[in-house]
Order: structure tokens, then C-alpha cells, then sequence
């Protein structure tokens, strides 16, 4: 049975650092590309990275590139996403999901599509 766990949330100051982890089981991160989401009382939610299954590569969404890296430890069966220079706007519950179809991450920006498999999410707040 799969299931994706999250961790690492918390309070953290604009400018400051934090690394999420997403540990999976029941499946591997070969067969399964694995997202972030986040999500805000109220808001839409909306894909922030994926880490492609077919051949590890990243994608991110325009507001977090440059600041957000995501990277999988295959050995571990662990995704992590470090975000830095964190801003207001970056808090929210944050969502790591797994899809075995979405191969090279084309689709995990896409409002209509959905991810299989979902943990159960970690807050994330930002504020001085």
C-alpha cells in the first residue's frame, strides 16, 4: 500500500531556510514521480516541484524557482524539498504526492489533473 509522509515544517523567519521531507513506501521513486503542493485556507491549490520518475529531473513552479531545489534519495525513499529565502507567501500546508502516469512531471502544474497518492501534509509558516 503506498504511503508518503511529510516532515520538516515549522516557523521560520522571511529569509530563512527549511527542508521538507516526504518519505514513500509501498513503491519506488522509479516507477513514481513525486510532487509538492501547497495549499492555503481558502486558495487553490498549487503544485510547487516535481522530481520526475523516469530520469530524476526537477521541475518548479515561476515563484519558486531560483529559491526551492528539490532532490530524491532513492536509497532512503525520500524526496526533500529545501526552500530558501523564504517569503510570507510561501506559507501554507505542504502536500508531497506520488503519481506512477505524470513521468516527466508535465502535468503536476495542471488544476485538472491529480495526483494518486497524497501525505497528509506539513505547515509551513513564514512571519517575522
Amino acid at each position: 500500500q503506498a504511503r508518503l509522509v511529510e516532515s520538516g515544517g515549522g516557523f521560520v523567519q522571511p529569509g530563512g531556510s527549511l527542508r521538507l521531507s516526504c518519505a514513500v513506501s509501498g513503491f519506488s521513486l522509479a516507477d513514481y514521480s513525486i510532487a509538492w503542493f501547497r495549499q492555503v485556507p481558502g486558495k487553490a491549490r498549487e503544485g510547487v516541484s516535481c522530481i520526475s520518475s523516469l530520469d530524476g529531473s526537477p521541475q518548479y513552479a515561476n515563484f519558486v524557482k531560483g529559491r526551492f531545489t528539490i532532490a530524491r534519495d532513492s536509497a532512503k525513499n525520500t524526496v526533500y524539498l529545501q526552500m530558501n529565502s523564504l517569503i510570507a507567501e510561501d506559507a501554507a500546508v505542504y502536500y508531497c504526492a506520488a503519481d506512477p502516469i505524470d513521468r516527466l512531471c508535465l502535468a503536476f502544474a495542471d488544476d485538472d489533473y491529480d495526483y494518486d497518492y497524497w501525505g497528509q501534509g506539513t505547515q509551513v509558516t513564514v512571519s517575522s
